[in-house]
């Protein structure tokens, strides 16, 4: 069984994740056919569409397959992961900037590399089982895959509540917050794929949608913002009641289990692409740690207590986020010079 279906049906150019037993979690090959399929689609007259989905019920895309990051990082190979991102990150500008309608189902799990496939399309549509989320920093990582584009530009401080904590998005908090764009009961997926695939026209989604869920941040955004304004992550703690409500309560206990200083830096990301809100800028200041993390080694725990040995328990370089020195923040967010991401391969 391949990993990915891609193919040309009616007026549209149909790409399948199908990896539904490993939540269709995201291989390097996969990235590059992608990237493949939609250059050659580009310019195909035959092509008006592209509709992206993901096998079975569990998942649209759980997220990054990182296994052979630990593999190879452990024997200090870190030039997989650079190559894995760079290539990956390529990806995610093009969909993001892509001329032709991209349409993309997001059941289930949609997290991390999940978001970076499905959330830079111009039709994003959920249901009542998607459940959203930029968990990175629980593995020592940064909101990356152009994730912190959308995060900087949700509404007030959502995005760092949602960046910092991980939290997951229900299908009316992810409309909310910008992660996706129309809610339809999954019951009606397959006959709207059918219509999209022999039109190509996406005005049917407008005629399929339906009004989304109550979104649960909506209602948290003042408790939200009084906290999450900090220009830093101590100030951002330090904002934190001391009887906090909800929407704190929850983020703290969340935030608690992440890397402190992959916190402190993603932070930092989001601010700066708020001030500069390109997919390239964001997909820059992401790879600068990246870049660097497998080295550091946050990222290498947190892979090992997350999917190695599934301790649950990751001994992370800071204890807390008053031992993360601003030095260090700004080791892991220098430019990267000639290693930087050259856009001149996006086009």
């Amino acid at each position: 069984m391949t990993d990915i279906i891609i193919l040309k049906t009616g007026r549209t150019g149909h790409i399948t994740l199908n990896r539904p037993k490993a939540l269709n979690a995201l291989t390097w090959d996969m990235c590059l056919a992608i990237e493949s399929a939609l250059d050659n689609w580009r310019h195909d007259p035959d092509v008006a569409l592209v509709l992206i989905d993901g096998a079975g019920d569990r998942a649209f895309c759980s997220g990054g397959d990182i296994a052979e990051m630990y593999a190879t990082a452990g024997r200090g190979d870190y030039d997989y992961g650079q190559r894995f991102w760079r290539d990956e990150y390529r990806l995610n500008a093009k969909i993001h900037t892509y001329p032709k309608p991209i349409v993309t189902f997001l059941q289930g799990f949609t997290m991390g590399g999940g978001v970076g496939v499905g959330c830079h399309g111009s039709h994003r549509i959920v249901c009542d089982s998607s459940q959203i989320a930029m968990p990175e920093c629980g593995i020592g990582l940064v909101p990356d895959v152009g994730g912190s584009l959308i995060l900087a530009k949700a509404p007030g401080h959502c995005g760092e509540f949602l960046g910092l904590s991980g939290d997951r998005m229900n299908a009316g908090d992810a409309i909310y917050a910008g992660f996706a764009d129309t809610y339809i009961p999954e019951t009606e997926w397959d006959a709207l794929k059918t219509t999209l695939i022999a039109t190509g026209d996406p005005s049917s989604i407008e005629t399929a949608a339906q009004p989304a869920p109550e979104s649960r941040l909506a209602g948290w955004q003042p408790e939200i913002d009084a906290t999450f304004a900090g220009d830093t992550l101590g100030d951002i703690y330090r904002a934190m009641p001391a009887t906090p409500g909800p929407a704190i309560a929850h983020a703290r206990k969340l935030m608690d289990r992440n890397a402190p200083l992959a916190m402190s830096v993603a932070t930092q990301i989001i601010h700066q692409v708020r001030a500069d809100p390109r997919i390239e800028n964001a997909l820059d200041h992401e790879f600068r740690y990246t870049y660097r993390c497998a080295e550091q080694g946050d990222f290498i725990e947190g892979i090992r207590a997350a999917i190695i040995d599934r301790d649950r328990n990751p001994k992370w370089q800071h204890k807390s986020w008053a031992e993360v020195p601003a030095s260090e923040v700004q080791r892991m967010t220098a430019p990267l010079g000639e290693n930087a991401l050259q856009w001149e391969e996006t086009s």
